[in-house]
């Protein structure tokens, strides 16, 4: 076109939000929108605080956690021991940073559980059709449909005693109980994994995978899995907060880890008969499930927005 002047090689590069934007990469872009969730920012700080505490905790408050002192029977929060005693004079504070331990250590492992086996279910369903499909979804309404409370609760009674001898006491009951709270909770992930394989399987670049020649297990790991894996973050995150909240309702019952054993769950049972003389005891292991339980919901909620670029925040 008259007056118009080609493009030169040695011309200076483009400058402004063309550069700016050709530049930032997915992950920046996700951690960009991730930070404009203050909810979910402040969620990050308190589970991170929480998660730093149990693990450097035993090195700044080295008391051990089965010490008695039946001089300091359920003592009030104090310089000596800042979340008060039990009606043991037993540390409540040393007591929640080793239950903190446990009860997150269990809300992890049992998230993997859920997840691996929710992806991996999800998966084949979505890539298979006709009676694969349709077996594993009849699985997966099914164990949709069992009570689960009920069930742990079984599993657990039949099962507890054969793992403790194997295992031992602590490593058994951890075991068991990851395994059963991880094998009630892959349903959802599972549902959601099928959803997206199939929706993605139908997409162009699928497509020329597949006129290429890869085999459908390359389809699903390098092509369709990665495209899927944002819901399948958000959705692993709310296990977490499932799963902890699982344990602590198995350890509140009594069937959970033994009573020597403090986690959050067994606290609060070995606190109910105290309420109106020490409600302190209740106050702070209620406290840590409440404040981590609500931090992972609100990071999930953050990671679904920052994960769905359809989402203007």
């Amino acid at each position: 076109m008259a007056g118009s002047t080609l493009a030169s090689p040695s011309a200076d590069p483009v400058s402004g939000p063309a550069q700016t934007s050709a530049a930032t990469s997915p992950g920046r872009e996700t951690w960009k929108r991730f930070r404009r969730h203050k909810l979910a920012m402040a969620s990050s700080f308190v589970l991170g605080t929480l998660i730093l505490g149990v693990v450097v905790g035993p090195w700044l408050w080295p008391v051990p956690i089965n010490e008695i002192d039946f001089t300091a029977q359920l003592q009030t929060p104090s310089w000596k021991h800042p979340f008060g005693t039990d009606d043991l004079g037993q540390d409540l504070l040393a007591r929640m940073i080793y239950g903190g331990r446990i009860s997150l250590a269990v809300g992890l492992a049992a998230m993997v559980v859920a997840t691996f086996f929710g992806i991996l279910i999800g998966a084949i369903a979505g890539m298979s059709r006709g009676a694969v499909d349709n077996f594993l979804m009849w699985v997966t309404d099914l164990f949709l449909s069992l009570p689960q409370l009920p069930l742990l609760l079984l599993v657990i009674y039949f099962f507890r005693e054969q793992l403790k001898a194997v295992f031992g006491v602590e490593g058994g009951v951890f075991i068991l109980i990851v395994i059963v709270i991880g094998g009630l909770k892959w349903m959802p992930v599972a549902r959601l994994v099928r959803a997206q394989f199939m929706s993605l399987r139908e997409k162009e670049f699928v497509e020329a995978a597949r006129a290429h020649g890869a085999t459908k297990f390359r389809q699903m790991v390098h092509h369709i899995l990665p495209n899927a894996i944002g819901p399948v973050i958000v959705a692993a995150t709310i296990e977490v907060s499932s799963a902890i909240i699982a344990e602590s309702t198995l350890s509140f019952l009594g069937l959970g880890f033994p009573p020597d054993i403090p986690t959050w769950g067994r606290l609060l049972f070995d606190a109910k008969d105290h309420l109106d003389s020490a409600p302190h005891w209740a106050l702070f292991p209620g406290a840590a499930i409440f404040l981590t339980v609500l931090s992972i919901n609100f990071i999930g909620d953050g990671l679904r927005d920052a994960l769905d670029p359809r989402r203007v925040i």
